[in-house]
């Protein structure tokens, strides 16, 4: 057994841990294997160990990594998204977790539209209010998510958070039940073209309190892949 292999069944492990000490099903959580600045030889390791769900940062590293991958593999869009390269991401994304703003939106509805599919995206919530931080403030994101779900060509699927980095999961509790609480208020909306079944928050440091607070998906790369940096500067 390999390392990456150690680590995936570590992983899930603490995910069923937390599930049951929540009253969850595991089937409720998917776990992402954020593969980020890793090589290729790494992924295909996960792979075989059983991932099946991939982050990148990059749309470059998708570009390079999907077509090299099996078909079965998901590439989710995690990082901060610039406009000019949505029409690029579309067709290898199967969600994008990082919309946050308006304009943002829009460009991904046109793109979607030119390619005649419609897109899976997830609401970025700065929960914390980090100035560091990308993502929506979370007093806007009601009006925000009426004004996105109006575009005919992407689908808003739910919420997503990057809690602070803290030493103690503990301190990331608070932030990982704001952004359940949200979407527990937006779903009561019931608006059109608007779904709340997701929720992407915790990461290698707090995934399991994340778990515990309704996280449906969890991106961990750290935890599986180890702490070495590939990145060609």
């Amino acid at each position: 057994m390999n390392i990456i292999q150690e680590n995936l069944e570590e992983v899930r492990e603490n995910i069923r841990k937390a599930c049951e000490k929540a009253g969850r099903s595991q089937k409720d959580v998917t776990l992402i294997a954020v593969s980020k600045t890793k090589p290729l030889f790494m992924l295909e390791e996960a792979y075989e160990a059983g991932a099946r769900d991939f982050g990148e940062n990059k749309v470059q590293e998708i570009l390079e990594k999907c077509p090299k991958m099996p078909e079965d593999a998901r590439f989710h869009m995690i990082g901060h998204l610039q406009r000019n390269k949505v029409k690029q991401v579309l067709p290898h994304a199967v969600l994008i977790h990082s919309v946050d703003s308006l304009r943002l939106a829009e460009q991904i509805d046109q793109d979607a539209q030119k390619l005649g599919i419609t897109a899976d995206i997830l609401l970025e919530v700065n929960v914390a209010k980090e100035e560091s931080k990308f993502g929506m403030m979370p007093e806007k994101v009601p009006e925000m998510v009426e004004q996105i779900a109006a575009f005919s060509h992407l689908r808003i699927k739910g919420l997503m958070t990057i809690a602070p980095f803290v030493d103690d999961p503990e301190k990331n509790r608070p932030v990982f039940q704001k952004l359940y609480q949200l979407s527990v208020d937006i779903k009561k909306k019931n608006i059109d073209n608007v779904c709340m079944d997701v929720l992407s928050m915790g990461m290698t440091g707090d995934y399991q309190v994340a778990v515990e607070e309704g996280a449906t998906l969890v991106r961990v790369g750290t935890g599986i892949f180890g702490e070495r940096n590939y990145e060609v500067i």
